[in-house]
């Protein structure tokens, strides 16, 4: 395995010989995967590992989507399919996908938590030729509305409801003119590319079900959209269009917002996923024998260490799927007793997480060890910690009383994971770095003119090669921002991460911090600018600045500094009620500090540049100050 550290350098990446300058490249054996996603199942996964465990979805039935009766029927009392039967529902839904219109570059909308029917249409869009957009379940109507019309969808497919989120009726009671569409005809003025709406029931119960969508006159129901006939018109198109597809083509759309706080969908191919899924599973010294328990929500399609880009369908499903290992989902939304059952009863290998899932999961094993019951954890070895910072006391914890011996960690930005860490690694490498850069990826930190710095200093780091993502859809301005150009290489566009990292001499890299402004709370990106927007939206709100703040629980939160109107008052529970109620509970601020009230401090005013820009850096020292004192807290 060799790693270039500049030109006609070369050091094995487990040479102890020093780097010199933070540039380092990985390496390029095993070859690039050149296959599309779907020729790859069929020729890879299918051939290679067709009777053995695929999916587990404990939350749902045998036979939740109809069709042919299921060879686990009698087995199982939940959802359990091998890879055959897999394949045959993916093909039930890709048939379905185009007899209901969807064309090849289409963007298929998804709206739900972990079940099989999110799996099924990840590589059903692939067969078909449709762009999966994966949306954050969380979004209020005016986000989902936005991304939606951003991405140009034309087909949407939701759960009724997850949590406290009604998205049909949100929807219908929004747009009234949803309400009198007819299916597979939606004529919404708010949302004109719109034509399909698909419901995916996940509620069980048919007169609750129809209380969420009985208004809804253009729904169509998830089971009666599939197409199980395999000698129909539609079995020879979706042939046809697997023929046809490029591994250089987009297939994802994941949406990011970065520093400007406006919502972005990074573009991605078969290349970018395919390959970086199997780099992935190889970092975890995945086999058939694995089973991955994966806890984070999918819409999370990538997922980095510091500045959370958007999943886990290539950490979770494709790392697992492309080495013939299983995948179980043991509930829709996050559920640490449901995870440790499905650990122990499903005997996992893996467990997917960030601090956030993990610390409930060590709640959960606490409690019930103290109930008297004793947890069988042997099996568990491996698994991903990522989505914000991982404290090096849960990594000890993780291995010391999950038995997660070989749990890696791993980063990525507004595209594939870049650096992960294996089983090999030192212990310390692995609590305290993201490892060594993936193959086929090449990495530099450089300062603020665009050199190089030596090894030992921070920097911002920088990513090209295979995985860096196609640009931001129909956003050249900001594609143009973070994806340049190498001066001196025309071939190579380099992908400007906004994280400061720093590279050790055995090529380690360490994120410092953010030159982003991001906040990261319990692994999912939280925009400032949005929160600021909510809030200054308030009559009494003069001005608003949002910041991360510390947090055991969560790694960070939201602090908010408010200037209100002269004249005004409002208390730290309305500022805290004003971002819940436009946006969601996530984004609402744990810490709220009045500019000018003596518990604050002695500041008058927010500090800002020359230029009028708030000073985050300033406000984010005074706001840890102020946290540790407990000063500023607000009741949940």
């Amino acid at each position: 395995m060799a790693l270039r550290v500049g030109p006609g350098k070369v050091t094995s990446l487990h040479s102890h010989r020093p780097l010199s300058r933070s540039h380092v490249e990985g390496p390029i054996d095993p070859p690039l995967e050149h296959r599309t996603l779907s020729v790859y199942f069929q020729e890879e996964i299918l051939q290679n590992y067709g009777e053995r465990p695929a999916l587990v979805c404990r939350q749902e039935r045998p036979r939740a989507h109809g069709g042919p009766p299921s060879s686990n029927m009698g087995v199982n009392t939940h959802l359990a399919w091998d890879f055959r039967e897999f394949d045959r529902c993916i093909h039930a839904v890709a048939r379905g996908l185009v007899s209901l219109g969807v064309k090849k570059g289409d963007r298929v909308a998804v709206v739900m938590g972990n079940n099989s029917s999110y799996a099924l249409l990840q590589w059903a869009c692939a067969s078909a030729g449709a762009i999966l957009v994966t949306l954050n379940p969380a979004y209020r109507i005016n986000e989902l509305v936005n991304t939606l019309n951003l991405a140009g969808v034309s087909h949407l497919f939701a759960v009724p409801r997850v949590r406290s989120s009604h998205y049909i009726r949100m929807l219908s009671d929004a747009f009234s003119d949803l309400r009198y569409s007819s299916p597979g005809n939606i004529q919404a003025e708010a949302l004109p590319a719109l034509r399909n709406l698909v419901v995916v029931d996940n509620i069980g119960d048919p007169n609750e079900y129809q209380k969420e969508v009985s208004d809804t006159r253009c729904v169509i129901d998830w089971r009666e959209a599939l197409v199980w006939r395999e000698d129909g018109w539609e079995q020879d198109r979706v042939k046809e269009l697997i023929g046809s597809h490029r591994s250089d083509e987009v297939i994802n759309l994941q949406f990011t917002s970065g520093t400007t706080g406006a919502p972005k969908a990074a573009s991605l191919t078969h290349i970018n996923i395919l390959n970086n899924g199997l780099g992935n599973g190889r970092c975890m010294r995945l086999t058939s024998d694995d089973v991955l328990c994966n806890v984070p929500p999918l819409f999370h399609f990538l997922v980095s260490l510091m500045s959370l880009s958007p999943t886990r369908l290539v950490l979770g499903n494709l790392a697992a799927w492309t080495h013939g290992a299983c995948i179980v989902y043991p509930s829709e939304t996050f559920d640490p007793e449901a995870i440790v059952d499905a650990v122990v009863q499903e005997r996992c290998t893996a467990l997917h997480g960030v601090p956030t899932h993990f610390l409930g999961v060590l709640a959960e094993v606490q409690k019930r060890q103290k109930a008297g019951e004793n947890i069988d954890w042997s099996r568990l070895r491996t698994g991903i910690a990522a989505g914000s910072p991982v404290p090096i006391d849960l990594m000890r914890q993780l291995i010391d009383k999950l038995n997660l011996t070989d749990l890696t960690v791993a980063y990525g930005m507004s595209g594939p994971v870049s650096f992960q860490t294996t089983p090999e690694d030192p212990i310390t490498k692995r609590v305290e770095t993201v490892g060594k850069v993936q193959p086929h990826v090449r990495a530099k930190i450089i300062n603020s003119e665009g050199t190089i710095v030596p090894v030992g200093t921070p920097g911002e780091l920088c990513v090209a090669g295979y995985l860096v993502q196609k640009g931001y859809w129909e956003d050249e301005e900001q594609t143009k921002k973070v994806m340049r150009q190498d001066p001196e290489d025309e071939t190579t566009v380099w992908m400007h991460t906004g994280d400061e990292g720093i590279l050790d001499e055995e090529g380690y890299l360490r994120i410092v911090g953010r030159i982003k402004d991001i906040i990261i709370r319990g692994g999912e990106n939280l925009f400032p600018l949005r929160i600021e927007n909510a809030l200054t939206g308030h009559p009494s709100i003069q001005e608003a600045a949002a910041v991360s703040v510390p947090d055991a629980k969560y790694g960070e939160v939201v602090g908010v500094w408010i200037i209100l109107e002269p004249g005004t008052t409002m208390s730290k529970g309305e500022v805290r009620r004003i971002v819940s109620d436009k946006m969601n509970p996530q984004n609402a601020p744990a810490w709220v500090w009045f500019v000018g009230d003596p518990e604050s401090g002695s500041a008058q005013e927010l500090p800002k540049t020359a230029s009028g820009k708030v000073m985050k850096h300033i406000l984010r020292k005074w706001s840890r100050k102020l946290a540790e004192s407990d000063v500023g807290r607000v009741a949940a």
